[in-house]
C-alpha cells in the first residue's frame, strides 16, 4: 500500500483497491504463468497511473493498495469465499486452492488490514478537523471477459442506492461533447459484494464515486493523461452540482 500526497487538501480522497499488481515474496507466483499476472483478474490496469495524475492534478490524497487482487481482494468482505479467488475469470488460481483458516488470516492481517485501516484513519483525521470528504474508488475493467460478451461502456458509474455526487457526475460525463458512453451501475452493479465505499464512505453519510474506467483507454501513459484531464476538470464542477442540488433539497453531501 502507497499513500500518495498525505495530507492534501482536497475534499476528494482516491482510492485503488485494486492499483498494483505485487505478490509477496512467500506466496511466489500462487502458481501463475507470467502472462497471467500482467492481465486484469491482477490488477486493475491504469488506475495506479490515473490515480496518481488525478491526485496531482486535484491537490488530493491517493490511498492505492500494491498487492494484487489475487493475495486478497480489497473491495471484499474478507470473510466472502472470494475475497481470495481460486478461478478468476476462467483461470485457476493454484497458489489459493484449499488455503488453511490460518493462511487466509496471515493475507487479512497483512494486506487487507492495513489498506483499511489507513483509509479510516485518513476520514478520522478529517473529520476531527471538520474537513468535508467525498470518497473517489476508481476501478478499471477489460473490454470483453473471457466468455467474449462485450463491454462497450467507456465509463461506468457504480452506486447503491442514491448518491447526488454519483447522479451529478453520470449527467456531466453523458453532456460531454465527445459523448462517451456511460454505464449507470454498468459493467457492475453496487451490491452486497463491495466492500470500500459501504465501508467508509455509506457508513459514515459520505458521498462517493465508485468509477469504473475501461481498461483500453488507460493502459497506455497518454490515455490516462487524457482520462485524468477530464476527470480533473468534470469532478469539481459534479461536486458543486451536487452541493447546490443538496442545498436546494435541505440535504448535504
Amino acid at each position: 500500500m502507497i499513500v500518495h500526497n498525505p495530507g492534501a487538501p482536497s475534499p476528494f480522497l482516491l482510492l485503488g483497491d485494486h492499483a498494483g499488481r505485487h505478490i509477496p515474496a512467500e506466496l511466489g507466483d500462487l502458481g501463475l504463468a507470467a502472462g497471467d499476472l500482467d492481465r486484469h483478474i491482477a490488477w486493475d490496469i491504469g488506475v495506479d497511473g490515473l490515480g496518481r495524475r488525478l491526485a496531482q492534478a486535484l491537490d488530493a490524497t491517493f490511498i492505492a493498495q500494491t498487492v494484487s487482487r489475487l493475495v486478497i481482494d480489497c473491495n471484499r468482505d474478507p470473510d466472502r469465499p472470494d475475497a481470495i479467488c481460486e478461478v478468476s475469470d476462467g483461470t485457476p488460481i493454484p497458489g489459493n486452492a484449499g488455503l488453511s483458516a490460518e493462511a487466509r488470516a496471515q493475507r487479512i492481517a497483512t494486506v487487507f488490514g492495513p489498506y483499511h485501516a489507513a483509509i479510516a484513519a485518513e476520514l478520522d483525521d478529517r473529520a476531527a478537523q471538520d474537513r468535508p470528504s467525498l470518497v473517489v474508488a476508481l476501478h478499471s475493467f477489460t473490454p470483453a471477459m473471457k466468455d467474449g460478451a462485450p463491454r462497450p461502456w467507456e465509463f461506468g458509474v457504480l452506486h447503491l442506492g442514491r448518491s447526488a455526487f454519483s447522479d451529478a457526475i453520470l449527467a456531466r460525463l453523458r453532456a460531454e461533447p465527445d459523448r462517451p458512453r456511460i454505464g449507470d451501475n454498468q459493467p457492475y452493479e453496487m451490491d452486497g459484494s463491495d466492500y470500500t465505499v459501504p465501508r467508509h464512505a455509506i457508513a459514515r453519510g459520505l458521498d462517493y464515486l465508485e468509477l469504473e474506467v475501461r481498461q483500453d483507454l488507460i493502459a497506455a501513459a497518454a490515455g490516462r493523461q487524457g482520462v485524468a484531464d477530464r476527470l480533473a476538470r468534470l469532478l469539481p464542477l459534479a461536486l458543486a452540482d451536487a452541493t447546490e442540488g443538496g442545498a436546494r433539497s435541505g440535504a448535504t453531501v
